[in-house]
């Protein structure tokens, strides 16, 4: 399988980790010789409620029974759709109240791109240096890290960057602005929370300008960083909400979401300004309202701000320069890219899954499943330090 893997199937980066998946189960991952491994990373924070969760898998095979698949997003009345949207915007700020569901993450940040421009009728965009916001187009002309851009230019044009917490560059928003996007965390950037009331400083800024604020909740938001949403940590309400990765429990789907009076924009003039043909899936819909129903009455809200306690006591070593993020979207600093890369690899020969970051080389990604057990955690961080001390013996 191996062979065939590297032969057939296109490639993402050099090297990749290339573990030949048996199964998986809770926070476990199986390879196929038999040798299991403590997920820390829950499929870059989208398992949120781990591997083959059984309620996940009763509500997919349950709609799998009933249909899948019958016809272009928004146009029949199906059930799960209806109960996904309806419990997001129970969930959201009062006036956050529809909901477009879409196949992932980036696909959600372009829509929410063009409903900003079709509110505002303007097309400046202002977004982060070092952010991320997916890879086609549009998402990536937003992302503000050129040496990932530089080979696929010209991207979309008319969008400027500004300095994630400098309030010094709020200036660029401006009458012709028709919307800021930012991650509530930087993710790809090193998990670097926002401070000093920058979101809200933001938003104040928009308003002021009449431009909308979208916050991209894709890794912070359900529940991962000890709130619904994670710039309810922040004092701060954006225009359009960006949702992806945990939403589906491990399934694609993502979803922007804005108010009723805004989301109708899309609808006419011109008519199906924004179609997807599989958005909402059934099937994947079904397991989204199976997570955020069990994420909810589970209250893994709260437990993920209270597991990232045991991890920062149980995650102590010199190398370890400091630990950044919230809840359970967390990453540990090292001194050098190189100690974090032979850390990671030396964490996977000892059984423990540990993942990199996009934009900050000295880091390791800790994202586990919401529902990781304390000694689980503790194993983990056991592992985590066994191997740094292999490391700098080698």
């Amino acid at each position: 399988m191996k062979e065939d893997f590297f032969k057939y199937q296109a490639q993402t980066s050099p090297h990749p980790l290339a573990i030949e998946v048996s199964h998986a189960k809770g926070s476990y991952i199986f390879n196929t010789s038999g040798k299991k491994y403590l997920d820390f990373v829950a499929g870059v924070s989208a398992n949120s409620l781990g591997h083959n969760h059984p309620k996940v898998t009763k509500a997919i095979k349950k709609q799998l029974d009933s249909y899948a698949h019958v016809m272009v997003y928004g146009e029949f009345i199906q059930k799960p759709q209806v109960d996904l949207c309806k419990l997001l915007a129970e969930n959201s700020p009062k006036k956050l109240d529809s909901v477009y569901i879409t196949n992932s993450g980036t696909e959600a940040t372009e829509g929410a791109l063009k409903l900003a421009k079709r509110v505002t009728n303007r097309a400046e965009i202002i977004a982060a240096k070092n952010s991320y916001h997916g890879n086609t187009m549009g998402a990536m002309s937003v992302s503000g890290v050129e040496r990932q851009n530089q080979a696929f230019r010209p991207l979309i044009p008319g969008t400027k960057f500004i300095a994630f917490n400098n309030e010094d560059d709020l200036d660029k928003i401006t009458t012709k602005t028709a919307a800021v996007i930012l991650e509530t965390i930087q993710g790809g950037a090193g998990f670097i929370e926002p401070i000093n009331g920058f979101l809200s400083k933001v938003k104040k800024k928009c308003e002021a300008v009449g431009a909308l604020l979208i916050l991209d909740e894709i890794q912070t938001g359900i529940g991962r960083t000890g709130t619904f949403w994670g710039f309810e940590n922040y004092n701060v309400t954006p225009d359009i909400i960006i949702t992806g990765k945990g939403l589906g429990g491990g399934m694609p789907i993502g979803a922007f979401i804005s108010s009723l009076e805004k989301m109708g924009l899309l609808k006419d003039n011109p008519k199906l300004g924004h179609i997807s043909t599989f958005a909402g899936n059934p099937v994947i819909a079904a397991a989204a309202n199976a997570t955020v129903t069990e994420i909810l009455k589970e209250d893994l809200l709260a437990e993920s701000l209270r597991k990232e306690q045991i991890i920062r006591k149980h995650l102590q070593h010199s190398s370890i320069k400091e630990i950044r993020g919230r809840g359970l979207m967390l990453t540990a600093i090292v001194e050098t890219p190189e100690l974090a890369t032979s850390i990671i690899l030396k964490c996977l020969e000892n059984g423990l899954i540990l993942f990199f970051l996009l934009f900050e080389g000295r880091a390791m990604r800790i994202t586990p499943p919401l529902t990781i057990s304390d000694d689980e955690l503790k194993k983990g961080c056991k592992i985590i330090l066994n191997s740094i001390h292999q490391v700098l013996e080698e």
